[in-house]
């Protein structure tokens, strides 16, 4: 005999947890607290047009049928008080007729929101995909590099920016590139575009390093304005031990050799992409030892160039000197989370920061093929 009512019980239940996501519960509470100032100061209709706070404050955070409730439930307590207090009709009629227009008016403003949050959303998925096929995810081993990456955009809903980076491997060893394009929004991200699939192509076709800056550069010449430019460090491992580096314009790399950061800064400067033929100048190629151990940090200007309140620029060596250790994932997690709170958490220029690491011998993991007891799943370093 009482299993229909637990049944029916469980079933209100039930819907009153699935109507929990659409009741919103701050509007509630002021609601709530109106009443309770009325029914404490009894001061008549002084307090319930305050209710119309509730369906407006709905608005920001919840959909229609959520507003539509509070404002359903604003507009009952309004009218039980108001015939508690003694209000005339007339006084009544108007502050529920103004209660149930703000509802109405809050409903479409949250339908115009969750509108945009869709159109929104559908946005930043391109903008990921585009992202993905634009700045291809790196993996944290490349060759006999462990690489680590992080990138954020200044306009954050758009995900994409500016600064561009490729790490590939290739017949002529390992080659990457980072860079920065001058502007911002979409000519920005095109030219990055343009600049990495020149760089990807030519890596793998052309075996000097010069001359695959050379194919970049006449790819920009003939696609860019004269007042655009892509400054660029462009890097390779030709042989063991060894790294190429070719700078044009653009900050130098950070070399961190047992412990100690050194900029490497060009033997010559040169131009950025895209403004050779205007200077005449052609860019050098740099070799420097690369040793077990050492590690080289490329970034862009957003990272040294951000400020803080009080305008200082982050001193991304000395983080750089505190942060450095045999992971680079948490090296460069480290650096961005720094520098994240150097600026207040919001940055205001696009910026990457790629770090390459040639682990020691002891670092690396010594595989042979399986014999004797490792057929039988043992492992014998």
């Amino acid at each position: 005999m009482t299993q229909a009512p637990d049944h029916g019980r469980a079933h209100w239940l039930r819907r009153l947890v699935a109507a929990l996501p659409i009741l919103p519960i701050l509007p509630i509470l002021i609601v709530s607290g109106i009443v309770l100032v009325d029914l404490i100061g009894g001061s008549g209709m002084t307090w319930l047009p305050l209710l119309a706070a509730g369906p407006a404050l709905a608005a920001t955070t919840n959909g229609p049928r959520g507003v539509l409730c509070v404002g359903l439930l604003a507009a009952a307590v309004g009218a039980v008080l108001g015939v508690r207090d003694g209000a005339a009709n007339s006084e009544l009629a108007v502050v529920l007729a103004a209660l149930m227009a703000v509802t109405l008016a809050s409903c479409l403003a949250s339908a115009l929101r969750g509108r945009r949050e869709r159109v929104l959303a559908a946005v930043r998925s391109v903008a990921e995909a585009a992202q993905h096929a634009l700045l291809q995810p790196v993996p944290a081993t490349v060759g006999p590099f462990r690489v680590a990456v992080r990138y954020s955009a200044a306009a954050a809903e758009a995900r994409i920016g500016g600064d561009l980076y490729a790490l590939v491997s290739t017949p002529y060893g390992v080659r990457l590139i980072v860079g920065d394009v001058r502007g911002k929004g979409l000519p920005a991200v095109g030219t990055a575009a343009l600049v990495l699939g020149v760089f990807r192509e030519a890596a793998y076709d052309e075996p000097d390093l010069l001359t695959v800056v050379a194919r970049i550069e006449r790819s920009l010449a003939r696609n860019l304005g004269s007042d655009d430019f892509v400054t660029a460090v462009v890097a390779g491992q030709p042989r063991p031990g060894e790294l190429e580096v070719v700078n044009c314009g653009h900050a130098p790399p950070l070399l961190v050799r047992d412990r100690v950061v050194v900029p490497v800064e060009p033997d010559r400067p040169a131009p950025p992409l895209g403004l050779r033929t205007l200077s005449g100048e052609s860019p050098a190629l740099q070799v420097l030892p690369f040793a077990d151990g050492d590690q080289l940090l490329l970034y862009t200007d957003g990272v040294t160039e951000a400020r803080n309140h009080a305008r200082e620029f982050y001193p991304l060596a000395e983080g750089l000197a505190r942060h450095t250790c045999d992971e680079p994932a948490r090296t460069v997690t480290a650096l961005h989370d720094e520098l994240l709170a150097h600026v207040g958490g919001r940055l205001h220029d696009d910026a990457a920061l790629l770090l390459l690491h040639m682990p020691a011998a002891a670092e690396v993991p010594v595989t042979r093929p399986p014999s004797g007891a490792d057929r039988l799943g043992t492992y014998a370093p």
